[in-house]
C-alpha cells in the first residue's frame, strides 16, 4: 500500500479529527438500491477514534453505515456486512492490529463477497497506526493516515466524488502476480495444535482450501496434494511417537543407568581392594577402568537428556524438507510455504518465474538447470518463505537488484545460502 503522506506515530484513540465546514463538499446522490454513502468497518477497540470521524462525516451530510447502529439483529455478521456493502457507495476500512486480527478475518471468510467489493465498490483504507500488517488483498491500495492533519479533507474528497469519476488505485480488482508479489498471507495453524507435543509433527487440513487462497490457487487439488506431502511426515518420518512408549524408554534408561552405577561401584571397590592388597597390575589401567566405569552411565543419562531436544529439531527439519517438496508444485501457483516450528505454516505469494529463468541461464543443459532449480526448491524454499513472511533475512540486503521489487528474490537467497555453505 502507498501512503498519501509520510507516516508518523498517531495517538489513534485520543486524536480528534480536524473540523470541516459541511459546505466544503457536496455528498453524491444516492441511486437505486443505495442507502448509504459509506460503510465503515472497524474493530470495537477503535470505537472512540472511528466515531469521532463518523460524527464529522454525518455533520457534512453523508449517510454513514456502521455495525453497532445499522446491523439487523438476529442475522449473521457476514449477512449484515454483505447487505451493508451492497447498499453503500463506498467502503471505508479502519486498519489497526485488532481489525486485521478479527474483523478482517470475517471479510476473508467470504472471499466471493470481498472480491465483488473490490470490483464494484471503491475501498478507502485508513491506517490507524504505523506497523500494521496490511492484508494481502489491500496491498495495492492507496491509504490515508489517521495522523494526517488534512485527513478529513482527503477523506471527504474521496467520499463525495461519484464512483464513476474515481480514478486509480481505489477501484483496482485482484491482479496477480505483480501487485502482490512477495506478500505474506495469514499463517496456518496445525489442526492438532492443541496438546501437540514438541517432538510430534503438526498436521494441516487438506479437506478445504483456506478462503484466503481461493483467489490464488487455480487448481485446488494442487494445494491438497501439497498438504498431503507435509502431513506424510507424521506417518513416515516420526518414530517412537506415543507418549507411553517414550515414558517406557525413559524408565528403561533410568533402570539401565542405575544398574551401570551399581556395576561401577562394584568394579571400583574390587579395583581398590586389589590395589590395597598390592596385587599386580599397572596403576594407569586401574585409574582408566574406574573413570570409564562412571563415564558410561554418565554418558547414557546425557544422551537421554539430549534425545528429546534433538528429536524436536529433527521433526522441524523433516517438515521443512516436506514443505520444500510441496513447494515444487505450489510454486506453479505462485505460492510458497515454510515453517520454523511443528505447529505453524507460513505462506507467501511470490512468483519464481524470473528466478527459474536465471537458473536456466546459469546452468548448462549438461548440469541440468531444471534439476538444480528443483533441488534449490527442496532445500531452500521453506526457509525463504519464512524469511519473506517475517520480513527478515539472515544476511544484509544484497547490493544488486534481484527479481523481487523491494525485496530479496529466491535466487539471491539461494546464492547467499550457498556462500554460507548451507547446501544440504
Amino acid at each position: 500500500m502507498e501512503p498519501v503522506s509520510s507516516l508518523e506515530t498517531p495517538d489513534s484513540q485520543s486524536q480528534a479529527a480536524v473540523p470541516l465546514s459541511p459546505n466544503t463538499y457536496v455528498p453524491p446522490t444516492l441511486r437505486g438500491g443505495e442507502c448509504y454513502h459509506v460503510f465503515i468497518s472497524y474493530s470495537s477497540t477503535d470505537y472512540q477514534w472511528t466515531h469521532s470521524v463518523i460524527n464529522q462525516l454525518e455533520s457534512c451530510g453523508l449517510q454513514v453505515c456502521y455495525h453497532e447502529r445499522d446491523f439487523t439483529p438476529g442475522r449473521t455478521v457476514l449477512e449484515n456486512m454483505s447487505d451493508c456493502i451492497q447498499e453503500s457507495q463506498k467502503v471505508l476500512l479502519v486498519l489497526s492490529p485488532e481489525f486485521v486480527r478479527s474483523r478482517w478475518c470475517l471479510l476473508e471468510a467470504n472471499m466471493s463477497l470481498f472480491r465483488d467489493c473490490l470490483e464494484r465498490k471503491p475501498i478507502v483504507p485508513v491506517l490507524l497506526q504505523p506497523g500494521v500488517s496490511v492484508p494481502l488483498h489491500l496491498c495495492h491500495l492507496t491509504y490515508l493516515e489517521a495522523n494526517d492533519p488534512d485527513l478529513m479533507n482527503k477523506l471527504l474528497k474521496v467520499l463525495c466524488t461519484p464512483n464513476q469519476q474515481l480514478q486509480g488505485s481505489t477501484v483496482v480488482p485482484f491482479q496477480p502476480p505483480s501487485i502482490y508479489n512477495g506478500k505474506a498471507l495469514q499463517p496456518l495453524t496445525a489442526v492438532n495444535d492443541e496438546g501437540l507435543n514438541k517432538w510430534d509433527t503438526g498436521r494441516f487440513s487438506d479437506m478445504e482450501v483456506p478462503d484466503q487462497l481461493r483467489l490464488i490457487i487455480e487448481d485446488q487439488e494442487t494445494y491438497r496434494s501439497a498438504v498431503r506431502m507435509i502431513n506424510s511426515v507424521s506417518q513416515n518420518k516420526v518414530w517412537l511417537r506415543p507418549v507411553w512408549l517414550r515414558v517406557l524408554i525413559y524408565i528403561a534408561g533410568v533402570i539401565l543407568f542405575l544398574c551401570l552405577v551399581a556395576l561401577s561401584v562394584y568394579m571400583t571397590a574390587t579395583i581398590l581392594s586389589n590395589f590395597l592388597m598390592r596385587d599386580k597390575g599397572p596403576v594407569g589401567v586401574w585409574v582408566f577402568t574406574i573413570v570409564s566405569s562412571y563415564c558410561v552411565p554418565l554418558g547414557l543419562i546425557i544422551q537421554l537428556c539430549l534425545w528429546k531436544k534433538d528429536d524436536e529439531k529433527y521433526i522441524v527439519r523433516e517438515m521443512q524438507k516436506a514443505m520444500g517438496q510441496a513447494n515444487a508444485i505450489l510454486s506453479e501457483e505462485k505460492l510458497l510455504v515454510g515453517c520454523r516450528s511443528n505447529s505453524k505454516m507460513y505462506l507467501v505469494y511470490v512468483s519464481l518465474d524470473d528466478c527459474k529463468h536465471e537458473f536456466a541461464e546459469t546452468f548448462t543443459e549438461q548440469i541440468g538447470a531444471e534439476d538444480m532449480f528443483q533441488r534449490a526448491l527442496t532445500f531452500f524454499s521453506s526457509g525463504y518463505a519464512c524469511c519473506l513472511a517475517k520480513r527478515h533475512f539472515p544476511f544484509p540486503q544484497p547490493s544488486s537488484t534481484g527479481h523481487l521489487e523491494g525485496g530479496v528474490c529466491f535466487c539471491q537467497y539461494v546464492s547467499q545460502q550457498l556462500s554460507r555453505g548451507e547446501w544440504a
